[in-house]
C-alpha cells in the first residue's frame, strides 16, 4: 500500500470514529484509529509533513475534515522544542507519537471559576513520557498541558482535534504556580 493509499484509509477510519456521538466516545476511537494506523504502517505520513522548524515546533495540516468535524494536525519537535502551559479553547484532542518520545505535563486549574478573571493557579498533576504508538486524550475541562521532546532526536506527533484549532490560551508564568492568560493564535508551518 503507498502513502496515499494509507492516508486515504487513515482518514476514512478517522471519519467513522468521530460519528461515535459523545466526546469520550469519540476520543477513545479516535486513539484506537491513531494507534493501529501507526502500527499496521509506521510510515505513512508524508515526508512533506515530518519537516522540523528553527523557529519552533512545526505544525502540519494532514486533513481538514469537509463538515468540520475534526483536523488533523501533524507536529515536529526538533531536540528542546515544546509549548507553554497551554488548553485547547474547548475542543477535544487526541495525540499520537508516530516518532521519537515527547513529555506531556499536565496540569489542574485550581483557581475560582470567573469569567473575567487573566491569572490562574495551576498545579502539576501528570508527567508522563510517551514512545511511538502511544496515544493519550484530552477533554475539556482537562486539558491544561504542555508538550516537548526532551531528546536530541526528532519527534514527530499527530494530533487530530475536535474541529480546526487556529487559537488557543497559553498561561504565562507568574510566579508561585500563578499564570496569566493570553490568547494566542496558530498558524501552520509553511
Amino acid at each position: 500500500m503507498d502513502i496515499a493509499d494509507s492516508s486515504t484509509s487513515f482518514i476514512l477510519a478517522l471519519d467513522s470514529a468521530v460519528e461515535a456521538g459523545d466526546e469520550a466516545s469519540c476520543c477513545s476511537g479516535v486513539k484506537d484509529v491513531l494507534c493501529n494506523a501507526i502500527e499496521r504502517d509506521p510510515g505513512f505520513l508524508p515526508e512533506a509533513l515530518l519537516l522540523p522548524s528553527k523557529e519552533g515546533y512545526a505544525r502540519h495540516l494532514l486533513h481538514r475534515d469537509p463538515k468540520g468535524r475534526y483536523s488533523v494536525v501533524i507536529m515536529v519537535w526538533d531536540q528542546g522544542q515544546g509549548t507553554p502551559l497551554h488548553d485547547h479553547s474547548g475542543m477535544w484532542c487526541v495525540e499520537a507519537v508516530y516518532r521519537g518520545r515527547i513529555q506531556v505535563i499536565s496540569y489542574t486549574n485550581e483557581s475560582e471559576p470567573q469569567a473575567d478573571t487573566e491569572v490562574f493557579r495551576f498545579r502539576e498533576t501528570a508527567n508522563i513520557f510517551s514512545g511511538v504508538g502511544e496515544a493519550g486524550a484530552l477533554i475539556p475541562p482537562f486539558d491544561y498541558h504542555t508538550i516537548s521532546n526532551p531528546d536530541a532526536d526528532l519527534a514527530v506527533t499527530i494530533h487530530v482535534y475536535g474541529g480546526e484549532m487556529d487559537r488557543c490560551n497559553t498561561f504565562l508564568p507568574e510566579g508561585e504556580g500563578y499564570f496569566r492568560r493570553q490568547e494566542q493564535s496558530l498558524a501552520y508551518t509553511p
